[in-house]
């Protein structure tokens, strides 16, 4: 486990700039895992005011960022670019509330399950409140092509 990275701006290792990283800091990293939290709060990104919570569906988001971290790190300890990767999908998905409520901080995990040499990854995921209980998990797939432009411009496939 490691504090050095907790110290550091989440945004050092993340492809997104604000206002949509969602995630606040990172908690502990280890090898193929990290734990990263957030604080709610009025100004949080898709905060609901009639309800007083950002929705439960805006969780993968906060998983997806936090596989995006480790990533970033991966990739500052090969010495490479923060790199561009895509959330192809997730399974096993389960939002056990209507969402995350104003003046709580929300920890989500990340453990690498599976990684191709391709890019494509799966990672299983939680979010836990400040007392542990688990509130959100999913299984989620990623794929971070080594050349994302020519991924991106077709010229590259899975």
């Amino acid at each position: 486990m490691s504090s050095l990275y907790s110290a550091r701006n989440v945004c050092d290792f993340l492809p997104h700039r604000p206002p949509m990283v969602l995630i606040e800091r990172i908690e502990q990293y280890r090898t193929d895992f990290l734990e990263a939290s957030v604080s709610i709060s009025e100004l949080s990104p898709f905060y609901d005011a009639a309800l007083a919570l950002v929705p439960n569906y805006v969780g993968i988001e906060y998983m997806a960022q936090t596989v995006a971290a480790l990533a970033g790190i991966e990739a500052e300890q090969r010495g490479e670019p923060i790199r561009t990767g895509f959330l192809l999908g997730s399974r096993k998905l389960t939002l056990s509330q209507a969402g995350f409520a104003a003046g709580q901080r929300y920890h989500i995990r990340v453990a690498r399950l599976y990684q191709e040499d391709s890019g494509l990854a799966v990672f299983d995921c939680q979010i836990c409140d400040a007392s542990q209980q688990q509130i959100a998990s999913a299984n989620i797939n990623v794929f971070q092509p080594q050349q994302t432009d020519a991924y991106l411009a077709g010229e590259l496939s899975l």
